[in-house]
């Protein structure tokens, strides 16, 4: 599997978030901005990405996945 595919996956089911993703083979690091996370705890917003993408660990395909989600206001934050 490539970055650019787990990046689509991830914006094909969460709506309206923008993905940004390295690596390659079985280890991904993602970092998902979108407005869905407003008001969420982190764990429940690594929760939402890891749903997108829980049938690629079930069978192994990835095999570690590291997870940052911001929400819009937080990632212009950081971007300063």
């Amino acid at each position: 599997m490539q970055a650019e595919e787990v990046k689509q996956i991830i914006e094909s089911k969460l709506e309206g978030c923008t993905a940004y993703t390295a690596g390659e083979g079985c280890d991904f690091q993602v970092t998902v901005v979108g407005g869905l996370f407003e008001g969420l705890r982190p764990v429940k917003k690594q929760q939402l990405v890891y749903g997108c993408l829980n049938e690629y660990i079930a069978d192994g395909t990835i095999h570690a996945l590291t997870i940052k989600a911001y929400t819009p206001e937080q990632w212009d934050a950081l971007q300063k």
